[in-house]
């Protein structure tokens, strides 16, 4: 595909910009089911066929590619069109849906404008997901936070209208996602990416329906909250995730993130689970499937 819209995120202040080595490959292949794949990362940029080889060969069967904003969705669907190991989500990011309302909009669009372009991208074939929608307080003031609830309940919409899941992004946000969900009634396929709450908030998810997807930040050291909200998950609503190149798994963070270290992250949570390797990885495979659809 051509490159129309790559950015480059920046060292952050990380020492080790060098991509790690792969790990041991999984004998049961998953899926990452959120990535930014359009993020150039590291000493070395690797490109979309790149990332993709790299992990199918350690048993990643394929990338939900994540977006935030009109140019990532239509990157995603251009990425999952040029390549079948790709499905998109597309989206206004709730951190970019206040910029894209206000005086001197982002980009000379509107966020009614911009949700238009969301849904013409929806209606695409390789898109099947919107997403990342949802709530960020952690970033956005109490000020800048309306934008956000209206395109939230917006992305909700379109999910429904058009049959397909919803990547959820919560971040300082979980009663006010919650209560959105159970307000304006969620998509039948919901999925909160690189969740972030605990055990008790699981148990509301689980018991709405809904699957909880974990990230590299489940083997941190300091999250022991995720873990516990891993253990009362049902196994058929858990998915992995990296949201590459962020959230690198214990022991390379602070390297770049990438599908192919998606192994890291399942052997941790079998590990946490008491579960065969082998077993979640085809439970995950599995749960993936039924949420996104077929990648063929």
């Amino acid at each position: 595909m051509a490159d129309t819209y790559v950015r480059e995120r920046s060292g952050d202040g990380r020492k080790d910009l060098k991509y790690p080595a792969a790990p041991e490959p999984l004998a049961v292949p998953v899926y990452d089911n959120h990535a930014h794949l359009e993020i150039l990362d590291g000493d070395e940029p690797l490109s979309l066929t790149e990332q993709l080889d790299r992990a199918a060969a350690v048993g990643i069967a394929g990338v939900i590619q994540a977006s935030g904003d009109i140019e990532s969705s239509r990157w995603a669907v251009e990425a999952a069109t040029s390549d079948p190991r790709v499905l998109a989500a597309v989206a206004i990011h709730p951190n970019d849906a206040p910029t894209y309302a206000e005086e001197g909009r982002l980009g000379g669009v509107g966020l009614d404008e911009a949700i238009a372009v969301i849904d013409e991208l929806a209606a695409h074939p390789r898109a099947r997901a919107i997403g990342e929608t949802g709530l960020d307080f952690f970033r956005t003031e109490p000020e800048r936070q309306a934008p956000q609830h209206e395109s939230f309940e917006a992305h909700i919409a379109l999910a429904k209208k058009h049959g397909i899941a919803m990547q959820i992004h919560d971040r300082d946000a979980h009663d006010a996602v919650l209560e959105t969900l159970a307000r304006v009634g969620a998509p039948d396929r919901t999925v909160f990416h690189c969740f972030s709450g605990d055990d008790a908030m699981a148990k509301i998810c689980a018991d709405a329906g809904y699957h909880l997807s974990f990230a590299g930040n489940v083997t941190f050291k300091n999250a022991q909250n995720l873990r516990d909200a891993l253990k009362v998950t049902p196994l058929d609503r858990i998915l992995v995730e990296t949201d590459a190149p962020f959230l690198t798994p214990v022991p390379l963070r602070g390297r770049p993130n990438a599908p192919y270290l998606v192994p890291i992250t399942v052997r941790l949570m079998a590990a946490e689970l008491g579960l065969d390797v082998d077993e979640l990885s085809a439970q995950i495979a599995a749960n993936t499937l039924r949420v996104y659809g077929s990648f063929d």
